[in-house]
């Protein structure tokens, strides 16, 4: 599914190129469960600021993770920029020191 363009479910840019996110991570044991097709900066902000553990105990919708406010101000910042701009990345403090 890699490469595919539309409208990311988190921010709802459209003409985004998309990736598949496991709502529950596949090490979390989501491998045969719900997707979602999110832009690459809100995948990988998803993972900087969250462990699998968090993803699969509290975060497992795109609801859950649009109202959580860890990634409130991510998304309002990213919903301005266009959907084909490259974007570094950097895992938050408090994640650097998680391990999963």
């Amino acid at each position: 599914m890699k490469g595919q363009t539309g409208t990311c479910e988190l921010c709802l840019r459209e003409g985004a190129r998309l990736t598949e996110h496991h709502l529950i991570p596949k090490e979390e044991g989501g491998t045969h469960l719900e997707t979602g097709m999110l832009c690459s900066p809100c995948h990988r902000q998803i993972h900087n600021l969250y462990t699998n553990q968090e993803l699969a105990l509290r975060l497992g919708t795109i609801e859950r993770l649009r109202d959580d406010e860890k990634i409130k101000k991510f998304l309002k910042w990213i919903k301005k920029q266009p959907a084909t701009a490259s974007v570094k990345m950097k895992k938050s403090n408090e994640r650097k020191r998680k391990r999963r």
